[in-house]
């Protein structure tokens, strides 16, 4: 059955306020799926009806349209099992970081989560070495985040301690990247 039969072999009955009752609609939808139709309309006087098949091919998509690639996830080190406290405490001989205490030091922590790095560029000299001297506003290293690469400056004067993060390695925020002494 073509397009054209079907349309003019369809009539509604209108209801009191000129417009089709629901049993119309049905045998409309019944028509438009026996015939293999995508879109009829109907109008008469100032009645106009559009009813559209949902197709499960979905839509073509534009030349324009943005493209979403998955990023390729780098898996973080797995830490060596822990052992026993006991153990662990007889294992180890004391540091010189373990003998001073944690008060001593001021903590730079990460603003943000991202990637942390220590130099501007990977040909670059890292910003800071432990035993450099820096002063309030020097710039630490770079955390990169969402593509964007963020300062991260001293809030003190002092002499960098000790070095919390790898080169490269994934942060969290509020995660301990440098001890200033």
């Amino acid at each position: 059955m073509n397009d054209a039969a079907l349309c003019g072999v369809f009539h509604f009955q209108k209801t009191e306020e000129g417009t089709m009752n629901l049993q119309d609609i049905h045998s409309l939808i019944k028509m438009i799926d026996e015939s293999g139709m995508d879109e009829m309309t109907i109008e008469e006087g100032d009645f106009k009806i559009t009813l559209k098949r949902q197709s499960d091919v979905p839509a073509p998509v534009s030349g324009n349209a943005p493209m979403f690639f998955p990023m390729p996830q780098m898996p973080f080190p797995q830490a060596p099992p822990a052992a026993p406290p006991s153990v662990q405490a007889a294992a180890s001989p004391p540091t010189a970081d373990a003998a001073v205490p944690a008060k001593k030091y001021k903590e730079i922590r990460s603003p943000m989560v991202g990637t942390f790095y220590r130099a501007p560029s990977p040909e670059a000299n890292p910003y800071v070495q432990v035993g450099d001297q820096v002063s309030k506003g020097k710039v630490l290293c770079i955390i990169e985040a969402m593509k964007l690469m963020n300062e991260i400056e001293s809030d003190v004067d002092g002499k960098i301690v000790k070095i919390m993060v790898e080169n490269a390695q994934p942060v969290e925020y509020d995660q301990v990247l440098f001890l200033i002494e």
